[in-house]
């Protein structure tokens, strides 16, 4: 009898505990009172530097259908107090986006995709998904201290554990550079401290190595997001170390290249999907895919930098119209040799990246979709847009017909492996069909150092 007892006592503690194990999310925590988020929404009207957009209309101009049903769906994702989130790593399971904690990466990253797609604070359809998305982001980041390399106290997300614990602050400052431009007064004053703030704690967080500490499953991604950030804050003119981006631009050539990096290449263990051959990143979970797309972003900017000098110098007659771009024809139009050398095997590692991803085994990455999937396809998107011509137009319409066949009906993307998160593969889907409207920023060059 007492044994039979204490066998039902112990199914009843089992069940309570998958019970709790398995509850939804607290989804009003860290919300804002309405009173207080109704006056702050009122303030950002009058802070922006555009002309309302009632109607909407253009914003999402030459848009496909099926990309507009994501971005609907991620707007509709959003929580009231302006967040989203990807949800902890210790429940992938868990694919409704209303069932998670919200989290700044994750944040972030969705509003940059709204912001990319044609959405600013004062037009388009979305744009109070914006402004709420900033709002809940700045006072999170004002709040946290200014030491060490984090800007939340939310730990285990899918982003944090997958790329790295640091990966929040350079989502964050991507998306607050992007917005930046879109606002004025106070709430500029805002976003500029906020920015500031993000890129000390980045540059704080590079390794000697160039690498950013603390990463995740796939580090070389959490990595690369942090090189695309202070390359961008560099070439906008803000406070960034020279010295250190080129450390950590230095880190990003050697993982995705095929010469052998210190330690010589790494096993994929023959998993499906992977590259038959070793990558040559510890860094890159076995998955080629992403140390290559980390790589052809990281030398985006200098392989076009060095195509436009020669091209520059064949026009100006110092060339032959047949000049090849390599170090010897960089050498005699440029003042430096090591810089030459540079810009030139950049250009060769761009170009031998492009090359490995026609690779469809490449492509695949771990075997079937991600999030770190997804957010590599991006990465190559910013790439191919920086570089521009025909090769961009061939990389889009691949993505458009690959990434519109595995659209859930909703409207949402979701991964299979890793980041499931449907929020945060959606945005990064939404990001790289749409990568077009963000050239601007893309192609940036800092006027002086």
């Amino acid at each position: 009898m007492k044994t039979r007892n204490l066998m039902i006592v112990a199914t009843l503690i089992c069940i309570c505990l998958i019970a709790y194990w398995y509850r939804p999310a607290n989804t009003t925590e860290n919300n804002l009172p309405q009173k207080k988020q109704a006056q702050i929404f009122k303030k950002v009207a009058y802070t922006t530097s555009e002309a309302p957009d009632k109607n909407g209309l253009g914003t999402y101009a030459g848009t496909a259908s099926f990309i507009l049903k994501g971005i609907d769906w991620l707007a509709e994702s959003q929580f009231e107090n302006g967040g989203w989130g990807a949800g902890s790593n210790n429940r992938q399971h868990i694919r409704d986006p209303k069932a998670v904690k919200v989290d700044p990466g994750t944040t972030a990253f969705a509003a940059m995709a709204l912001l990319r797609a044609g959405n600013t604070l004062k037009r388009g359809k979305h744009s109070g998904n914006l402004k709420k998305a900033l709002m809940y982001l700045l006072q999170l980041i004002e709040e946290y201290p200014e030491e060490g390399p984090k800007i939340t106290n939310i730990t285990g997300t899918q982003p944090q554990v997958k790329l790295g614990r640091n990966i929040d602050a350079s989502l964050c400052a991507q998306f607050l550079m992007r917005i930046k431009p879109h606002t004025r007064g106070k709430l500029a004053k805002r976003v500029d401290k906020s920015l500031g703030k993000c890129l000390v704690k980045i540059q704080g967080s590079l390794a000697k190595d160039g690498s950013i500490r603390g990463g995740g499953w796939a580090p070389v991604l959490q990595s690369a997001m942090a090189n695309n950030t202070l390359e961008m804050a560099y070439d906008a003119g803000l406070k960034v170390d020279k010295k250190a981006l080129e450390r950590s631009r230095d880190y990003q050539k050697k993982i995705g290249s095929k010469g052998k990096s210190k330690g010589g290449p790494v096993s994929t263990f023959g998993r499906k999907g992977m590259m038959a051959t070793p990558t040559y990143s510890a860094g890159d979970a076995g998955v080629a895919l992403y140390s290559i797309s980390s790589n052809q972003r990281a030398t985006a900017k200098e392989a076009k930098k060095a195509e436009k000098i020669i091209k520059a110098a064949i026009r100006k007659g110092k060339l032959n119209k047949d000049a090849k771009i390599n170090a010897d024809n960089l050498s005699k139009v440029m003042d430096s040799e090591d810089d030459a050398r540079k810009l030139s095997q950049a250009y060769e590692q761009n170009e031998a990246t492009y090359k490995r991803l026609q690779n469809k085994q490449v492509l695949a990455g771990f075997g079937n979709n991600g999030g770190e999937e997804f957010l590599s396809y991006m990465m190559t998107s910013e790439s191919m847009v920086i570089n521009g011509g025909e090769k961009f137009d061939k990389w889009q319409t691949k993505m458009l017909e690959r990434l519109e066949k595995i659209q859930n009906p909703n409207g949402s993307w979701s991964g299979h492996h890793c980041i499931t998160s449907p929020v945060f593969c959606t945005a990064a889907v939404v990001l790289t069909l749409t990568v077009e409207k963000d050239k601007d920023m893309l192609v940036k060059e800092r006027k002086k150092d």
